[in-house]
């Protein structure tokens, strides 16, 4: 797109010969004399103001009537300060170029009188007038803020029927980021408020237009654009904010516990703000021959990135586990899918595995790099699952071996899996030691004490780890308890 060429680069600011009252459209009315928007028939106010049309053209003046001289070309400063104090592209004092698109037959818009440079608002418009929509469409550069629209300019030559609207419209498709305002004859009221529907952000009666109206309309125009896109924005944040609510929701685990006599509870925190799902996962299935197997896990790290690598790993692992893969066969294929999925060689995650057999009384165990279940049995304090055997974490060696180790549960008991948020926060504030395992194994011993069970448990040890943290924690937290309250043969 050509840039307009500029005769004069000094701004000529047009004094305004009388204080005249506000006009309608956009503009207030002065007090006593009130009229409706858009100046109908039978109304009183001001008489428009008389300016002769003059075309004084530069030698500098291309052929597109593009040029920037005393009447194409003109500056002014907004309204009084006191009538609109909002701001323009972020400051007070900003000038506004304002693009005319007008079918004058004299070849020239006229310019109103515009306010004194010197006003209280400091605000200067540079008008810039175009004679038809080829000429509008070269001059609709960046650093036009608003657009002027003749509504009895000829309609562009695609436009099918006889639309009185298609030079707004072909406008409103060039220029989706500014704003607009429909210029129309007093009779053409209805015409006008039409336009104001279609997408122009208001209308001017051309009998009616002084200095103050038009400049306080584009100012208000400019504003009104402005705070629209900011609404379209918001809308849009919205949009998204919700359909990743909705998807983060639906990426979460349903355990799959039909026909088992275990009670299930898990409880989620995200380390990071306003979101769902992080970089923990987890996950609960009962296969066909009544084995329950319980997955917790950890990828490095608790962003966008991490979360969605943990969503391809749980549902990685529920495959495999109903496939019939347990043990180090499981995690050995589960490496494998991190090392496709991962974006570099240095994330890993961390794995628990349990597979609880169909008795209640016995479960293998399997840890990758990942702390070891807590296990209470009635009458008894609470303690850790052995993890000597352990192997690392997922993604760390290329050849690693997980062994399987069997033990043994009893006929009452709730076993406690959990990610290492839980245990990484602080035991008494910033500064201090941080909770570890034997403290978190002393917190659930005296909340058992007390009787809680299930998802009142969870939710209590979260709270009571935030509590000692002194204040929120910064990774991702995952708790998840399976129990099992009578005793089978």
């Amino acid at each position: 797109m050509c840039q307009p060429r500029r005769a004069h680069s000094r701004p000529i600011s047009i004094p305004l010969r009388t204080a005249l009252p506000l006009g309608s459209g956009t503009g207030g009315v002065p007090s006593g004399a009130p009229r409706p928007l858009g100046g109908r028939e039978g109304t009183t106010g001001p008489m428009p103001v008389s300016v002769p049309r003059q075309r004084n053209v530069s030698a500098a003046a291309g052929p597109g009537g593009d040029t920037d001289t005393d009447a194409t070309d003109t500056d002014a400063s907004a309204m009084d300060a006191t009538a609109m104090t909002g701001t323009v592209t972020g400051t007070d004092r900003t000038d506004l170029t304002l693009l005319v698109v007008e079918d004058d037959p004299a070849g020239a818009f006229a310019v109103p009188e515009l306010l004194d440079a010197a006003d209280a608002a400091g605000i200067r418009v540079r008008i810039r007038t175009a004679r038809n929509l080829t000429e509008a469409e070269r001059l609709l550069t960046d650093d036009v803020h608003c657009v002027l629209v003749d509504l009895s300019l000829p309609g562009p030559r695609a436009a099918a029927g006889d639309d009185p609207l298609a030079p707004l419209r072909h406008i409103l498709r060039l220029a989706p980021r500014h704003a607009v305002l429909a210029l129309a004859a007093s009779a053409d009221a209805e015409l006008a408020a039409e336009a104001v529907r279609v997408g122009a952000q208001d209308h001017l009666f051309r009998e009616e237009l002084d200095g103050r109206l038009l400049s306080r309309a584009i100012r208000y125009a400019v504003e009104r654009k402005r705070a629209d896109a900011v609404q379209v924005k918001l809308a849009e944040s919205r949009l998204r904010a919700q359909e990743n609510a909705r998807l983060e929701r639906g990426l979460l685990p349903t355990p799959l516990l039909e026909g088992s006599d275990l009670r299930f509870a898990a409880h989620y925190r995200p380390g990071r703000s306003r979101a769902l799902l992080g970089g923990d996962f987890y996950d609960v299935v009962r296969t066909p021959d009544g084995t329950v197997h319980a997955m917790i896990g950890d990828v490095c790290g608790h962003g966008p990135d991490e979360a969605a690598l943990g969503v391809e790993l749980r549902i990685a692992w529920r495959a495999l586990t109903f496939a019939g893969l347990c043990g180090d066969e499981l995690l050995s294929t589960m490496q494998q899918v991190l090392e496709h999925e991962r974006e570099s060689e240095e994330i890993f995650a961390t794995l628990c595995t349990v597979d609880i057999a169909p008795d209640g009384r016995r479960a293998g165990l399997c840890l990758a790099g990942h702390p070891s279940p807590l296990i209470a049995r009635r009458g008894r304090a609470a303690r850790l699952l052995p993890y000597e055997d352990g192997g690392p974490a997922l993604g760390l060696l290329p050849r690693a071996r997980w062994p399987r180790r069997q033990v043994e549960l009893g006929g009452a008991w709730s076993l406690l899996m959990y990610t290492d948020g839980l245990i990484e926060g602080r035991s008494a504030g910033p500064g201090s030691p941080r909770l570890g395992q034997e403290g978190m194994v002393a917190m659930m011993n005296r909340q058992l004490d007390e009787g809680l069970r299930g998802e009142e448990l969870l939710e209590a040890a979260v709270t009571e780890v935030r509590s000692l943290n002194g204040g929120e924690l910064t990774d991702d937290v995952a708790v998840l308890a399976l129990e099992r309250d009578r005793a089978r043969g």
